[in-house]
């Protein structure tokens, strides 16, 4: 738990304590006008962004040379026919992009096949997340709490059933994460993961994932329904935090720009989040990792606490040699 000071206190590391590896995967681009995201925007200004995928690698516990393969999001499909009318309408105002490679041509670049993955997470399901799930064909995917109905129904008027493809996840490898609020099980899936979310770190929900204090699931609400990050160690003082959509530019998470609203249509404001509120506290719980000496391990010193967000293009840039088969 965070301390009365804000400050961030990780859990130490065991006496065998287990790291794994992340590799960043290209999974195509879309270009985002920066109004609708940023406050005091310049209304012209689009940019070109990654979408961005990640392999992460976990030593097996059962055996040491072997490792289990999970990919968290897979960005956007290479064959934009396979999205429906209205997403293809949305796809169009986001223009130009680039769907080559996509998450399964980095892996295999890599020498990784798809079909070896053993896990896909998805941070959420909009249409630059969700990739191609056919190609992943062994792999459990795990989806936040409330995914499946939104993908059947919908989530209100600004996120209709239409702008989602209900069909493409795996209905037999798919399962999704518990409701996190009891007020959130009538929506729960039949077919939902026997973990249990516990405050971490002061975030109020996260999930072990392996049990063994390697990668976190953490419940990062907001954005859209289901929506979840990952926290992972990958070395002794060193962490990541994969922040999916949580914002869509780094300069809200330094505090340097706010969250935009933009006219809904309706007579009213609205932002690219399906809650701003609860998004603008998602990202001042995330921004705590930015605080120089902020973040400690139990009964030690300082750590550091790398944040990478989906659409990080500046990111993408400076970072090529950790793209797969590179790691960060």
């Amino acid at each position: 738990m965070a301390s009365n000071n804000d400050t961030v206190i990780l859990p130490a590391p065991s006496h065998n304590q287990t790291y794994v590896t992340i590799s960043a995967l290209e999974a195509g681009q879309l270009t985002l006008p920066e109004k609708l995201f940023v406050t005091n925007a310049d209304p012209e200004k689009r940019a070109t962004v990654p979408s961005l995928a990640f392999l992460i690698q976990h030593p097996s516990s059962n055996d040491p040379l072997a490792t289990e393969k999970l990919v968290f999001d897979l960005g956007l499909k290479r064959d934009i026919a396979g999205y429906r009318e209205a997403q293809q309408h949305h796809i169009a105002q986001r223009q130009p992009t680039n769907v080559k490679p996509d998450a399964a041509d980095s892996l295999r670049k890599g020498g990784l096949d798809p079909k070896d993955v053993d896990t896909v997470i998805l941070s959420h399901v909009h249409w630059d997340h969700v990739g191609t799930p056919s190609d992943f064909t062994n792999a459990e995917f795990v989806v936040g709490s409330g995914t499946m109905d939104l993908l059947a129904n919908g989530g209100g008027p600004h996120y209709p059933a239409e702008i989602f493809n209900p069909d493409e996840l795996p209905a037999d490898r798919t399962r999704e994460l518990p409701p996190v609020h009891e007020d959130d099980a009538g929506k729960a899936f039949q077919r939902q993961t026997h973990h249990t979310w516990r405050p971490f770190a002061g975030f109020p929900a996260a999930i072990d994932l392996y049990g063994d204090g390697s990668v976190y699931i953490i419940d990062a609400p907001g954005h859209l329904f289901g929506h979840v990050n990952l926290l992972a160690r990958i070395g002794p003082k060193s962490w990541v935090y994969l922040g999916g959509d949580c914002c869509h530019d780094p300069r809200i998470l330094s505090g340097e720009k706010g969250i935009a609203l933009y006219d809904d249509g309706k007579g009213g404001l609205r932002s690219v989040h399906a809650d701003t509120y609860q998004a603008a506290q998602t990202v001042k719980s995330i921004a705590r990792f930015l605080k120089d000496g902020n973040v400690r391990e139990e009964g030690d010193g300082e750590v550091r606490v790398e944040i990478v967000v989906a659409h990080d293009g500046g990111w993408a840039e400076r970072n090529k040699g950790r793209f797969w088969p590179g790691c960060l």
